[in-house]
């Protein structure tokens, strides 16, 4: 059986604006048959790494929140912190690119909270029915312990997953660090020894004896240590790192468990935007230009259909010239790559963001099959 996803272009008349057109997407898509009446919302999307510009405006978040108050619910926008040294690696400074890039209070009405607390170790953990890599995932407690999730989401390329839409927005934007050592790496940190300070924060916070300071450096202890990332939240210098070393279908495969593990037990709706596309990930520091024309936006209750209706749209759209998509196009490569026109796979060739749909729809999550409803 197929999903409904509900459509809308960005084009405006006089009189209308695109505001208006994203409240009436979300309405005529169903939002309201979710019950908000004093239910804590979880509203979860990315707020972009200081810098970048092409995540998502504030003004959509406030229309969404605004109409889940008007519906009785406590919305609060969410996403947990990165597992990599940036600006948004702790509550603190997470908090500060928000604000800066118009996710505060005064702007949206509603609260920021980061979901996974001030060092990304506030976690509960869900199990994952089904799960053929996760059994336990572990997922920020504010998003755990919402009533609601609600996704949106900037639908963009990225490094590692092919494309970022909504079940990378939910499954790996919700997992604590923890979690997210778990979706990228199958082993164990890497110390950088020129920024160890052997400080021995790492040792005092490792629960396995998996580390510690010797010669004044920090020592993994490849026997003892699990890789739970840990000792990578509590580094003050930045000098424990992931090695990023999951095959990247795995980690697509992952992040479709992680998603099932924060949707579980509450009702969920999901929203795309399909604009400013941009090659790489809003957790940048910067952004190039958009590889396709600006598309419109998606609603749906069904998070892997919303994610294959928005890949097929942007594959039906032309590459703009001088992109980093045209840049990397088949014309210019002296073989068939065999990538046809997948603008996602022209610019990451060795991602393969299908695994998680397909894995997503064997875990009962969403189906790839769907009926796009187009609203005016």
């Amino acid at each position: 059986m197929s999903a409904k996803v509900y459509f809308t272009d960005m084009h405006v008349g006089m009189g209308d604006s695109l505001l208006d057109k994203f409240k009436r997407l979300i309405v005529k898509a169903g939002i309201d048959q979710i019950d908000f009446e004093d239910k804590f919302v979880a509203v979860k999307l990315h707020f972009g790494e200081y810098g970048n510009m092409a995540f998502l405006r504030h003004q959509y978040a406030k229309v969404l929140c605004d109409y889940i108050k008007s519906r009785g619910g406590k919305p609060f926008l969410t996403d947990c912190n990165t597992l990599y040294v940036g600006y948004r690696n702790n509550a603190l400074n997470h908090l500060e690119a928000a604000y800066m890039n118009g996710y505060n209070p005064l702007t949206t009405g509603v609260h920021t909270i980061i979901a996974d607390g001030l060092r990304g170790t506030d976690e509960r953990e869900i199990p994952v029915e089904g799960g053929e890599y996760v059994k336990e995932a572990k997922i920020g407690a504010a998003i755990a312990e919402a009533d609601v999730l609600i996704s949106l989401t900037h639908f963009k390329g990225h490094v590692g997953a092919g494309f970022g839409g909504t079940l990378k927005n939910i499954g790996m934007g919700a997992g604590s660090k923890k979690g997210k050592m778990e979706m990228h790496s199958s082993g164990t940190p890497l110390i950088a020894e020129e920024k160890c300070v052997g400080c021995g924060m790492c040792v005092k916070n490792c629960a396995n004896d998996g580390v510690h300071v010797t010669d004044g450096k920090a020592v993994i202890d490849e026997d003892k240590c699990v890789g739970c990332g840990y000792c990578i939240a509590y580094c003050p210098k930045g000098a424990i790192a992931t090695k990023w070393d999951e095959a990247k279908p795995v980690m697509n495969r992952k992040i479709a468990e992680y998603t099932k593990a924060a949707l579980a037990g509450k009702p969920s709706f999901h929203i795309s935007l399909l604009v400013d596309v941009s090659p790489d990930c809003d957790c940048e520091g910067g952004n190039d230009i958009p590889v396709i024309p600006d598309v419109g936006m998606f609603a749906s209750f069904d998070p892997v259909a919303i994610d294959q209706a928005c890949v097929d749209a942007a594959n039906r759209q032309p590459v703009i010239s001088g992109s980093e998509a045209d840049k990397e196009s088949c014309h210019e490569h002296d073989h068939d790559c065999g990538c046809g026109h997948d603008v996602f796979r022209i610019m990451h060739p060795d991602t393969d963001w299908e695994a998680g749909l397909i894995h997503g729809e064997k875990l009962g999550i969403g189906t790839r099959e769907y009926e796009l409803v187009e609203v005016k």
